[in-house]
């Protein structure tokens, strides 16, 4: 992964980070976020995988279904964010739709990417920090825009 910060304006940072081929998305974006310590983050991306899982929230269980695609895909969109938990971890959250051989796409909430052969990441800082709170209705950690870290 290759890092080069672009832009800073009014306590905002923007980043552009390439992976290479072989390397893990999901990995990547929080290694990322740990090390430069964002508080809180917003990203989108382009590319390309060799494999990917999706994952649907299953609401009723609580659990992501895992939508595995074993096959070289398009990464059509990727988006996200990042916010701190309440154990002031970062945790990155982000959809994905992923465009197969044959027209056909397929999306979902990104558990795990392996990047062939170049995945190009604009991630902006945001001043300030975002946190998750965890909804005992949902089972999720939510964004809660009132609160901060």
């Amino acid at each position: 992964m290759r890092v080069r910060e672009i832009e800073q304006v009014d306590g905002r940072r923007t980043f552009v980070i390439v992976f290479d081929a072989g390397e893990e998305v999901a990995e990547g974006l929080l290694g990322f976020a740990r090390g430069r310590r964002l508080g809180g983050a917003h990203f989108s991306a382009i590319g390309a995988l060799s494999e990917v899982t999706l994952g649907f929230w299953d609401g009723s269980a609580r659990e992501y279904r895992r939508i595995p695609v074993h096959e070289q895909v398009e990464v059509l969109s990727l988006s996200g964010n990042v916010a701190m938990t309440s154990e002031g971890e970062p945790k990155v959250h982000a959809h994905l739709v992923v465009g197969k051989a044959d027209g056909t796409a397929h999306g979902g909430h990104l558990l795990a990417g392996r990047v062939r052969p170049t995945l190009e990441v604009f991630l902006v800082e945001v001043p300030g920090r975002l946190c998750r709170r965890f909804d005992p209705q949902t089972g999720l950690a939510l964004l809660d825009p009132d609160a901060s870290a």
